[in-house]
Parts: structure tokens; sequence; C-alpha cells
């Protein structure tokens, strides 16, 4: 992890890119639904980022669990994708549980640099995008979450297969009130 600047005290805002990481891509142990094109966009949000100035922190979720079955440690499915990987000066927290301030360094770094308003997009939307948001709302950040740069998968609900753009509209319109502002990547880049 890389320490505040003083550049970094000037933002208010910051870029947080949630487990990009390759076990959720084509041919890893947990594929999502939409991965590919919603890092696509996360990447056009980093490139911005990157552009302006915009403290970038990446979040990596590393398994803790027993038998975990993915982003196992030391595995290439817990490494953050190519396309999203982290540059010298960002951020990289690693986390073991939904909630990417639980145990986490998070909210110091966020602290460090003064930032109040977080740009959040990444996998997946009905886990660790919804735990995150909310903590970060009930930390009293200014949240919001690109909904074209997250993505997650079907789930299982008794007998029921719920689709995972049913899965990922529903946690949006959750989000929506009062905990983050909800928008496209092309509503948002250019005010990163």
């Amino acid at each position: 992890m890389s320490p505040a600047t003083e550049n970094d005290a000037e933002n208010a805002i910051c870029l947080i890119l949630v487990d990009l990481q390759n076990d959720y891509f084509p041919g890893g142990s947990m594929e999502l639904v939409g991965m590919v094109e919603a890092t696509a966009n996360a990447k056009l949000l980093l490139e911005q980022a990157r552009k302006s100035g915009t403290p970038v922190i990446h979040i990596q979720h590393i398994a803790a669990r027993p038998g975990a079955a993915f982003f196992v440690p030391g595995t290439d499915g817990a490494e953050i994708n190519p396309v999203a990987e982290p540059v010298a000066g960002e951020s990289i927290v690693v986390k073991n549980f939904p909630n990417s301030f639980r145990g986490t360094s998070l909210l110091e770094l966020l602290a460090a640099r003064q930032v109040k308003d977080l740009v959040i997009c990444g996998a997946m939307s009905h886990m660790c995008i919804d735990a995150t948001t909310r903590a970060a709302f009930d930390l009293g950040f200014n949240c919001t979450v690109v909904a074209d740069a997250c993505a997650t998968r079907d789930l299982q609900f008794q007998e029921r297969t719920v689709k995972a753009a049913d899965v990922h509209a529903s946690f949006m319109a959750a989000l929506a009130i009062p905990y983050a502002k909800i928008v496209t990547t092309q509503e948002i880049v250019h005010q990163i």
C-alpha cells in the first residue's frame, strides 16, 4: 500500500475497484455473468482517474475460510485481472470479508486522503459491492455505484434460479435509496 501524498489530500473523491480478480472471469473458479463487459467499463473509469489524478484503491479478496473454492491464496485466480492491474502509487487493500472496510486499512487510507465521495465498481453486485457500499454509507461517505461496471451471477433460492440480470437490477435498486447514487460509466466517467 502506498502512503497518502499531499496531492492526494486535495481530492475529495476516490475510485474503489472491488474484486476484479481472475476467478470471476471466463475460465475462473467463479465465473460471473458480464464480468468482461463490466471490467471494460471499470477500465474506462480507471484510465480517467489516472489522467485526472483521482486516487484509486484496488480491493483484493483473499479467501480465509477453510475449503474456499475461489480467491485461494497464492493462486492465479486470486490475482487482480490484467485489465485493471494496479500501477505504482495505487493502493491495494486485501480483504477477507464481503465488506471492504472489515478488518482492513480502507477507512484509514480514505481518511488520510480526506476523501468524502466514493465511486464504487466491481464484483459481485449482490455481495461485496452491496456490503461495501452500505458500510461506506454508514461511515458517512457519499457513494456512487457504477452499475454497468459491476457484475454478478445467477443465484439459487429454494427451487428457483434468479438470473444474474435480475440479481444485479434488484441490488442496484435496493442501493439506490438511500445508500448510493446509481449511474452508468458514461454518466460518471468525466466527473472522476
